[in-house]
């Protein structure tokens, strides 16, 4: 069964890759002409981000009294990353990959998907603030447009509905319990005529909920800690927005630091919210427009969003199918 997970996995990663063929083969041609240097530092940044990620979620294991090493948390977030990107569920793949990861492991799968909650929850707090500053840029240079405020209201609805089941955890087990429950009763209603049988367990909700909620009460004894996983999540988002600007860079378009802040929150917000797997066709068609609107040149536009795509989809991509493939072999 595991092996048949992993076949289905990969496939589906490499049958992302050959449905952006053409994207492929223009990232390639583009690649060819922009400067080496500041496609390295790109490169660099991009390690940086994933070395980044896995110290965000080390620090969150640490508050949940978890003790994993960086490079596994690393390889897993990795894989975590490339499952998001080919079953797109709002993040809740990429979780239960912790989950699964904390069952082989030998602690609570509960804490693990606290965990990864929590990552969700602080990475959605420091992109709000980017955000933020986005829409300020946008508001002076009249820019901003109904579509970019109905994107950003559906992320805050996101955002809300994993703390308010947090918040449920934090006050009653019971309660939270009972409302996976439902969404897992909902879950199998769906899948059950595909699958002919039950997805998620309604009785193993209970005792999920109750794992999550002990590690909820640990939080409030540490609240100071928090700060941690809140500054790496701003580190997680600066480290993206510097791969922008070298793809700026690499091409020698003109920018000022408005147009990178507010190009790269909208990208990324149309990224988060779109139905195409990590905003594949959705983002390569939005970041060019909103950078059109910042006055940067169309064209230009293009060449920027493809490099920067190239360095922040493609090489996660690549290098989450390896993760994945690596921890189940090595656990085989």
């Amino acid at each position: 069964m595991k092996k048949l997970i992993i076949v289905i996995f990969l496939f589906l990663g490499v049958a992302v890759a050959a449905l952006s063929f053409g994207e492929l083969e223009n990232i390639l041609a583009t690649l060819r002409q922009a400067h080496l240097r500041y496609l390295l530092v790109a490169l660099i940044l991009e390690i940086l981000w994933m070395v980044n990620v896995g110290l965000t979620y080390q620090s969150i294991y640490r508050l949940l009294g978890i003790e994993e090493s960086r490079g596994r948390l690393t390889l897993v977030a990795a894989a975590s990353t490339f499952v998001n990107i080919v079953a797109p569920t709002a993040g809740m793949s990429g979780i239960a990959v912790f989950a699964n990861d904390a069952r082989r492991r030998g602690y609570p799968p509960g804490k693990a998907t606290l965990a990864g909650a929590l990552f969700l929850i602080f990475d959605l707090t420091a992109f709000l603030c980017v955000l933020s500053l986005g829409w300020i840029v946008l508001l002076r240079r009249n820019d901003l447009n109904a579509g970019e405020i109905s994107a950003s209201l559906l992320l805050l609805v996101i955002a809300c509905i994993f703390a308010f089941l947090l918040y449920l955890g934090y006050r009653s087990a019971d309660a939270l319990g009972n409302a996976l429950a439902r969404i897992a009763h909902l879950v199998n209603r769906i899948a059950r005529p595909f699958l002919h049988h039950d997805y998620l367990s309604e009785e193993r909700a209970h005792a999920f909920a109750t794992e999550i909620a002990e590690g909820l009460s640990g939080l409030t004894e540490r609240p100071r800690q928090l700060l941690v996983p809140l500054l790496h999540a701003f580190l997680n988002k600066a480290l993206l927005i510097g791969i922008l600007l070298c793809s700026f860079l690499s091409f020698d378009v003109p920018f000022s630091a408005g147009t990178i802040v507010a190009g790269w929150a909208i990208g990324y917000l149309f990224l988060i919210v779109s139905p195409t797997p990590n905003g594949i066709g959705i983002v390569e068609g939005i970041l060019p427009l909103t950078l059109a609107s910042l006055r940067v040149p169309y064209e230009a536009a293009v060449v920027v969003t493809l490099v920067y795509r190239a360095v922040t989809f493609w090489i996660s991509l690549a290098v989450g199918a390896w993760a994945f493939r690596y921890l189940h072999l090595s656990e085989a």
